[in-house]
């Protein structure tokens, strides 16, 4: 009986504690197991989202890459069956020969990975082989049938067409980290989330059935963008040759759809291959639409006429006397880049002949404070509506600040800078009836589940009048006719409305760099019902110094653009206006 009660006792014990391990406190003891040295854990990657066009086309996407791992301790000879069933040994430098030829290793330096892990720690079950294996390596690998050689797969950042946007779309770090652009700014919508697998594995590194506990990755987002990916190529070989030709640092062209303010390309050259962003100098790396700013010059003197013409009481009869070189009561003086008698300029004039002196007495049928509170309703050193990654702001000076000269400097774009986007803005707002739509990039994010988001955008402004509009896509389309360049930028069977503007660059001191210019022209269509923008930039052009080195880009652009979109073509004829009163 004694006996009987030290036996149920000690088995009653043995059963409270089973309960104990098993039941009470079987979580925590599972989650110490996977702890002990023949657990092991693995990394589910969750898919990057795509970056794609307007039409869906890709512009990033991911891959699966392959990280190759080695268990030391189990690597050796391998059973392999010959062609008629036989089975032979293969000894382990011939499979180290084999995989590296696999991986562009040598059968020595396979070797050397192995000898070195056993040689830190004898039981090492684990030795990256090499990471950042391509699918066919992969598969070739699989092929050897090595079973101490296993894979972990990952998604790896592509760039389908390589430079097409790459400066818009930026590119990723080698740890896969957003650098730039449209992947840093946007990361929130593509960025993926990581699972787990944890598993036990025998002593053979073979993982044991039934330990195998998930936590699933989550996807990220599809982020749609408002760029046509044809358009965009097309443009950047445009720009390319227009910066080679015309011996310019670099260049851009910018689409934008009138109504909706969606930028459909946003070219540039020098460009990135976010495939291989270290292949360009860190200066071209980024996007120098969005982030450099300058001196628009007589680009300004459409937004000086918009100005006059709707809080100025003028009309398009309206005229000033104008000689190539003016001095005005408090000082200042303003030259022509063209020597001529006293003009009784129209305001159509004064923008065909781009005259400073013309535009800068039209200027004072408007006070100052007037100005700039219109500048200021055009968009002029506000950024855009875009917050594209390291977007620059334009530097328009209060009033209060304007010297004696910048009370008319500003009036045809010097004294004040600008960015592209802001300058689009502006003239979007003289060809959309007056009204400024804010710029976009971003059409949608796709989640994972399905839910669409759209960029929260700011409301349109109303800058002028519809009817000032009218008179300024009027004077515009004079200019396309009218201006010393206009055989250039004629599109056969549309009305073309333009400007250009010769912006001075500044040499760090307070003055001007001599020679050496910012040149701008932009312009839309068709002239009586604008349904696209674009806006041509070269920096520091050689070849031709002036606007008019921009001519042969624009007319292509503009052709290519409303080939794309299927915009008809002109049924009415354009008012001639004159130049002179």
């Amino acid at each position: 009986m004694v006996a009987l009660a030290v036996v149920l006792a000690v088995l009653s014990g043995f059963i409270v504690r089973l309960v104990d391990i098993q039941i009470v406190n079987a979580d925590d003891h599972i989650a110490d197991s996977m702890q002990v040295a023949l657990g092991a854990s693995r990394t589910l990657y969750g898919t990057r989202g795509e970056i794609v066009d307007e039409t869906g086309q890709t512009l990033a996407g991911s891959i699966l890459l392959y990280d190759g791992v080695l268990d030391p301790k189990n690597a050796g000879p391998i059973t392999r069956a010959d062609e008629d069933g036989t089975r032979k040994v293969v000894s382990w430098p011939a499979v180290a020969a084999e995989i590296g030829a696999v991986t562009g290793q040598t059968g020595a330096e396979v070797e050397k990975i192995v000898a070195d892990a056993l040689a830190e720690n004898p039981d090492s079950q684990f030795a990256y082989l090499k990471r950042g294996l391509t699918t066919e390596q992969y598969r070739a690998l699989v092929d050897i049938g090595a079973p101490f050689l296993t894979f972990d797969s990952h998604p790896a950042r592509t760039y389908p067409d390589g430079a097409v946007a790459g400066n818009l779309v930026g590119f990723m770090s080698v740890d896969s980290e957003p650098l730039a652009g449209i992947e840093q700014s946007a990361n929130d919508c593509l960025q993926a989330s990581n699972g787990s697998l944890t598993f036990q594995k025998g002593k053979d590194g073979v993982v044991i059935p039934g330990t195998e506990v998930e936590t699933p990755a989550v996807n990220g987002g599809t982020l749609q963008l408002t760029i046509n990916r044809d358009l965009q190529w097309y443009l950047q070989q445009l720009i390319g040759e227009q910066v080679q030709d015309m011996g310019a640092k670099r260049g851009t062209i910018t689409v934008v759809e009138v109504e909706t303010g969606k930028v459909r390309a946003a070219a540039e050259y020098p460009s990135v291959d976010p495939n291989d962003p270290a292949a360009a100098p860190t200066e071209d790396r980024r996007s120098h639409i969005f982030t450099d700013t300058f001196e628009p010059g007589s680009t300004f003197k459409a937004l000086t006429g918009a100005t006059v013409l709707d809080a100025g009481g003028q009309d398009l009869s309206s005229t000033v006397v104008a000689s190539s070189t003016e001095t005005f009561p408090n000082g200042a003086r303003v030259r022509d880049a063209f020597q001529h008698e006293p003009y009784l300029y129209t305001l159509a004039g004064v923008l065909i002949d781009s005259s400073n002196a013309g535009i800068s007495k039209f200027s004072e049928r408007v006070s100052p404070q007037t100005r700039f509170d219109y500048l200021q309703k055009f968009g002029i050193g506000s950024g855009s509506a875009v917050g594209f990654q390291g977007e620059e702001q334009g530097l328009l000076y209060p009033v209060a600040q304007w010297d004696n000269q910048q009370l008319y400097n500003t009036s045809f774009g010097q004294g004040v800078t600008t960015t592209v986007p802001e300058l689009v803005g502006a003239y979007d707002a003289i060809a959309n009836d007056g009204t400024r739509m804010p710029l976009s990039i971003v059409e949608s994010c796709t989640k994972a589940d399905g839910t669409v988001v759209t960029p929260d955008l700011p409301e349109p402004v109303q800058v002028i009048s519809a009817q000032t509009s009218a008179e300024m896509r009027e004077i515009l389309e004079n200019v396309a006719m009218q201006a010393s360049y206009a055989k250039q930028v004629e599109v056969p069977g549309y009305r073309i409305a333009t400007k250009t503007g010769t912006g001075e660059k500044s040499d760090g001191s307070g003055g001007y760099k001599a020679g050496v210019y910012f040149t701008t022209m932009i312009g839309f269509a068709p002239a009586d019902d604008p349904k696209y923008l674009v806006a041509v930039t070269l920096d520091e052009p050689t070849t031709v110094t002036s606007s008019s080195a921009n001519a042969p880009a624009f007319q292509k652009a503009m052709t290519q653009v409303l080939k794309t979109y299927r915009v008809m073509p002109a049924t009415t004829a354009p008012t001639l206006l004159p130049k002179f009163g």
